[in-house]
């Protein structure tokens, strides 16, 4: 079963498998069952190696295979085990402190005076004893306005107990947080103010990413010096050097829509394109394999020294890793296979941290390279053109192509939206790209600075380019979303296909026909679902309020928000798109309004036959009156009236208290409404609140 031609691709499945499926179970029993199971295989194994041709086991060959692919599974479900923070006995959450000595593992962030920063647990005290701890925790910090504090990565510093497990998302189709930082191995974060956080003076940070970190900083800030134009110096050092810097929205939008986005994100493609020229300035190495090798030494050093200069950023240190173990293994080994050096490349870095299989970058990085890989020499083979600057237009149409096929189901399933020009914007960038990077890389060193005005032309120019491209007509499909089940048929789909083709194989094609049916079999559902859907999505805001009355693909959105408002785009947005809603209304809760099938007026909303009794702060001090039996009573604005002084006539089935209420006013609610046997719904740090219409 195990060739070794593909050995190490044969290794990689039930290891990703083992990694994926054990991370959903993290109990310390699972760690001891695997570990037993795993000494057993291991000793199978070897019983079977020792005497291998007394039992003449080479004729049970489906027997061993089975019992290697079960290793490997186990194997890659006990390093995920492992690798769980929350599972070791000196977890920093696991045992009451008073206090936790922290160091600062990433430069913290800045954000409206709040520094914002990723941090290991190094010990805690307990009274005054201090023990040694393990763990991750994420920091938000709020600086003193006259004197803030000044913190780096490496930093020590002494924080009083007080934090909370990251919160879950309470929306739908809102971006997970919890399980995003999960996948980091944090599972708590604390929010302080800096008179409550101790700096001891102590630097303790790994001495490498420390001097990277160092590197990067002097950079960006020669870039800052050299660059007049904002948006030039940020997109120079996002590009060149990994910086997390303030990008426009504009610009952001410009490079996702015309598919161009993976150009801001230091990565594969930036790593590759140094490499080919050092490969290329390199060549009369190629004489025999001692010059081989010294060659191999110098391209490695070179592009670990860029790794350097972007700070060690990981998309940059996964590319490094990646590209030098592929060269090492076609400059020592005679038989080389890309997919075996491809497995073990990413068989290494799964070992290091088994919970990069959920890093959307792991993932497209390496499933683009499979697509260069396998697909693009079967899309350049189809056409041959004799032209020599015309077949190498059409290899890199091809390559392309190739990266964006096999990306493609994934991309849509995370960033929702598919880029119609995106041949035309990869190949408009090509020739860009590579010259920003040489410029970009040039212009730091001191004798060349001269060609920083060459530089900042060049990125404000292929911004105006792609900014033209994303506006012109149907230049993205955008909204698109699918479940996991669509993805996984989708994928499905595409991969039958295209082996199919690939291999002439009618078999392979009609089963992805068929697949491909299923899939649009559930999409025609979905839109049918969506084009008859009654619903209301009361919004869990953090101090504001919104509610959705959807019908059909359009929506009346009574909200406080403003469509320019952030928490639009990040809480509410996601799940009207999710609906397909693609018409929304804005309405604002005291203002009366009277539209199809909604009605708000004199504290009164009526969407279809759900009828809402509205209390807001227009009746402080007041009575509530009116008679009727509601569906719903809404509280809001931390309205100050007596809930049990309201007419007898008003009768309703439940309470919804949104955000804008004070947490003092909805803990007297809340006790109100469970002494007279009510039932509600809090809105704040709360799952939000659907009401699923019939028709």
């Amino acid at each position: 079963m195990f060739k070794a031609e593909y050995v190490f691709a044969r290794i990689l499945f039930p290891f990703i498998l083992g990694i994926g499926i054990f991370y959903f179970f993290p109990s310390k029993a699972f760690l001891l069952f695997l570990s037993i199971t795993l000494l057993l295989n291991f000793s199978c194994i070897l019983t079977l190696n020792i005497i291998y041709k007394k039992l003449n086991a080479y004729r049970h060959k489906g027997t061993i295979g089975l019992l290697l692919f079960t290793f490997f599974f186990n194997l890659g479900g006990l390093f995920c085990l492992l690798n769980n923070e929350t599972l070791k006995s000196d977890y920093f959450a696991n045992k009451p402190n008073t206090s936790l000595k922290l160091l600062v593992k990433d430069e913290p962030q800045l954000s409206s005076n709040i520094l914002r920063f990723k941090t290991r647990v190094i010990s805690g005290y307990q009274k005054d004893k201090q023990i040694r701890l393990s763990g991750q925790l994420l920091v938000a910090l709020r600086l003193d306005s006259l004197k803030p504090i000044q913190l780096k990565y490496g930093d020590e510093i002494l924080i009083s107990v007080k934090y909370t497990e990251i919160e879950p998302p309470y929306n739908p189709a809102e971006f997970d947080f919890k399980a995003w930082l999960s996948h980091q191995n944090i599972y708590h974060q604390t929010f302080i103010d800096q008179e409550h956080i101790i700096k001891t003076n102590h630097n303790v940070g790994n001495p490498i990413i420390k001097q990277a970190l160092r590197l990067r900083e002097k950079q960006v800030q020669k870039y800052r010096k050299l660059i007049k134009s904002n948006e030039a110096f940020a997109v120079a050092s996002t590009l060149i050097l990994g910086y997390r810097a303030d990008l426009s929205k504009e610009t952001l939008s410009a490079y996702s829509k015309t598919g161009t986005i993976h150009a801001l994100s230091v990565s594969g493609a930036h790593v590759a394109i140094i490499y080919v020229v050092l490969d290329f300035l390199l060549m009369f190495l190629n004489r025999n394999r001692t010059l081989k090798i010294v060659k191999l030494i110098s391209i490695c050093s070179l592009i670990w020294g860029y790794a350097l200069l972007t700070g060690l950023s990981p998309s940059v240190v996964r590319s490094a890793i990646m590209i030098s173990i592929l060269i090492t293994a076609k400059v020592l080994s005679k038989n080389t296979n890309s997919y075996n050096i491809l497995a073990f490349s990413a068989l290494c870095q799964l070992i290091y941290d088994p919970f990069l299989i959920w890093d959307v970058g792991f993932q497209l990085s390496y499933l683009a390279v499979f697509g260069l890989i396998y697909l693009q020499p079967k899309i350049y083979n189809t056409v041959y053109i004799k032209n020599q600057w015309m077949d190498k237009l059409w290899g890199f149409i091809a390559m392309s192509l190739a990266a964006q096929i096999v990306t493609f189901p994934l991309s849509i399933y995370y960033f929702h939206q598919f880029p119609l020009y995106f041949l035309f914007g990869n190949l408009f960038i090509s020739l860009p790209l590579v010259l920003m990077m040489y410029l970009g890389i040039a212009v730091l060193v001191p004798w060349l600075s001269f060609l920083a005005p060459i530089f900042e032309w060049l990125i404000n120019f292929t911004n105006f380019v792609l900014k033209w491209i994303a506006d012109l007509p149907y230049a993205t499909f955008s909204s698109i979303w699918i479940n996991l089940p669509e993805f996984t048929l989708l994928s499905f789909a595409l991969g039958l296909f295209v082996y199919g083709l690939a291999n002439f194989n009618k078999r392979f094609i009609f089963s992805s026909l068929l697949v491909f049916t299923c899939y649009q079999v559930l999409i025609a559902y979905n839109d049918i679902n969506a084009y008859h859907q009654q619903k209301i999505i009361f919004f869990s805001l953090r101090k504001n309020y919104a509610a959705a009355f959807i019908t059909g693909k359009e929506s009346i959105l009574v909200t406080d928000l403003k469509v320019t408002d952030k928490n639009y785009d990040f809480f509410i947005k996601p799940a009207l798109n999710q609906l397909q809603v693609d018409s929304v209304c804005f309405v604002d809760l005291g203002q009366d309004t009277v539209l199809h099938n909604f009605v708000l007026k004199n504290h009164q909303l009526i969407f279809h036959d759900y009828k809402i009794l509205i209390a807001d702060k227009r009746l402080n001090y007041k009575k509530l009156q009116g008679n009727g039996i509601f569906s719903s009573l809404w509280i809001s604005g931390n309205a100050r009236f007596d809930l049990t002084d309201m007419a007898p006539e008003i009768k309703y089935r439940n309470m919804i208290i949104d955000a804008t209420n004070r947490d003092y006013k909805i803990e007297i609610l809340k006790k109100t409404a469970k002494n007279n046997r009510l039932d509600f719904h809090v809105l704040k740090k709360n799952k939000a609140y659907l009401v699923q219409l019939t028709q």
